[in-house]
């Protein structure tokens, strides 16, 4: 699987970036598929930056109701990286 498939998204809220700050931690969601060494080999690759641990969450869809009908969000899978004690990805820092 191709490195820009692995990670489709950065996580950018509240919680993410208080672990971002305090210890370190990146949030991505990624695709379904992926296992925690792509999705580690893959921002090692795309970012430059040595990973230490990867920790993947699979994040069920909620159910949403539009008038009468009931429908649901699709499912997704989120990681939270976390990066060498020296290392930082720029793209974060300014958001």
């Amino acid at each position: 699987m191709d490195i820009h498939q692995i990670i489709k998204k950065l996580l950018v809220t509240e919680k993410s970036t208080t672990a971002r700050e305090t210890s370190n931690k990146y949030c991505f969601e990624v695709d379904r598929k992926a296992n925690k060494v792509e999705i580690s080999g893959a921002v090692e690759k795309l970012f430059k930056v040595k990973v230490v641990d990867v920790r993947v969450i699979n994040v069920l869809g909620k159910k949403k109701r539009v008038g009468r009908s009931i429908g649901q969000k699709s499912s997704w899978k989120k990681a939270i990286v976390t990066l060498a004690a020296d290392n930082r990805i720029e793209i974060f820092e300014g958001v």
